[in-house]
């Protein structure tokens, strides 16, 4: 196959799902479509700027990858496990609950465990990058921790309306948690965009966080290697805090349903293998199930994916931010989360103004947008809530 023309910036075709999305964001999918390596994209109903890609952003490639079209936060994850637990519990057990959640993992941007948890991840080949050799350690002191910005561990009702995940219709006990690679994949992202950035001088200054790595290249091979360690990293790190807290709880697990977004795949579509990233963005190829939470009191959804090609088998991955962190620290300054979040029937045991639910947009008009996405199977609906605290710094 022949080697892209770094000459040609003529824009490639993208589709967008959605109306209210922030003009920035729309001109950086439409300066991702210029990018000489792009062959087309979406951009979902969830979007809203990012660096380089925006944040519900997808982008097929061909031989190429890109880190900031991947994230910062390589391979942020959802992950729910059905309990079998009665949902009474909710309310007459909510402080042991929220002891487990408190207990079994860590919030904040240098959050660790004295005591590590083990996992098989860390018997993978760590020295695949000289940045995954450096960071295994600190990967290991953060294995099972939750981070902070958008990351969160959460307790709620999973509702069916008829048979299907293996569960009778009704309601049922569920947990969730959202986070990503940590520190290491932060750190795996800054070093490959930068060095991505390096390689790539020739490119004007709106489309630099875009800069590529060719996949044939020992710098290409290299990211790609430790960004799917990376993923293997994030799923361990999930797995790690669903075990802990079912062991304390001394619950059984009915259920368990997980997928990832800031990652990129080898995929094959209009006949041809490209590179499909997917920043903020959720697997939603035909039947392939997927969780796409609201904010910290509004809902989320189990869903099960339409494969639609011009969304390049794509779906939103979360309400979407409204309005940025500063601004919203600003705005709702002298708001109390708690008593907010008390008020809409959720018990929150901590979080920042900047993820206040006004921060997003509503779960519900996103969802309708991309109805020719997705398949709703379940709702969750969150009553016990953790993310970092206040005055943390996002690594969302």
């Amino acid at each position: 196959m022949s080697q892209p023309d770094d000459r040609d910036y003529s824009p490639k075709p993208w589709r967008q799902w959605g109306t209210d999305l922030e003009p920035r964001a729309v001109e950086q999918m439409r300066n991702a479509a210029k990018l000489p390596v792009t062959v087309r994209g979406a951009l979902m109903p969830d979007a809203h700027q990012g660096y380089g890609l925006p944040i519900g952003g997808v982008l097929a490639t061909r031989e190429a990858v890109i880190p900031y079209a991947v994230g910062v936060d390589i391979a942020c994850r959802m992950k729910m496990t059905v309990l079998d637990l009665p949902i009474l519990a909710l309310e007459s057990r909510r402080e042991f609950l929220s002891d487990a959640i408190e207990t079994e993992t860590r919030f904040g941007i240098a959050a660790h465990f004295k005591n590590r948890r083990q996992h098989d991840v860390l018997d993978e080949d760590w020295s695949i990058s000289p940045i995954t050799q450096r960071f295994r350690d600190k990967a290991w002191s953060q294995l099972g921790s939750s981070g902070s910005g958008n990351h969160f561990v959460e307790f709620g009702t999973l509702t069916l309306e008829r048979a299907d995940l293996g569960l009778d219709a009704g309601v049922h006990f569920a947990l969730l948690s959202h986070s990503g690679s940590r520190g290491t994949g932060a750190s795996v992202a800054s070093h490959y965009s930068r060095l991505a950035m390096d390689l790539r001088p020739e490119l004007p200054k709106d489309l630099r966080h875009l800069a590529w790595l060719d996949l044939d290249s020992h710098d290409g091979q290299e990211y790609w290697a430790a960004m799917e360690l990376m993923g293997k990293y994030a799923a361990a790190n999930h797995a790690c805090i669903h075990r802990a807290i079912a062991g304390f709880l001394g619950a059984e697990v009915k259920l368990d349903l997980e997928n990832h977004h800031n990652f990129a795949w080898k995929e094959t579509h209009d006949g041809e293998e490209v590179v499909v990233h997917r920043k903020g963005a959720t697997p939603a190829g035909a039947g392939i199930l997927g969780i796409i939470p609201g904010s910290m009191t509004d809902p989320g959804f189990v869903v099960r994916g339409k494969g639609n090609a011009d969304s390049m088998d794509s779906a939103a991955h979360g309400a979407g931010r409204r309005m940025s962190r500063t601004k919203a620290k600003k705005e709702f300054q002298g708001t109390n989360p708690r008593r907010l979040a008390r008020d809409r029937g959720v018990h929150l045991l901590s979080a920042g103004l900047d993820e206040l639910p006004m921060c997003y947009k509503n779960i519900e008009s996103v969802m309708s947008a991309q109805s020719d996405l997705v398949d709703i199977v379940a709702r969750f609906d969150p009553k016990i809530v953790k993310m970092a605290r206040a005055g943390e710094r996002p690594e969302d």
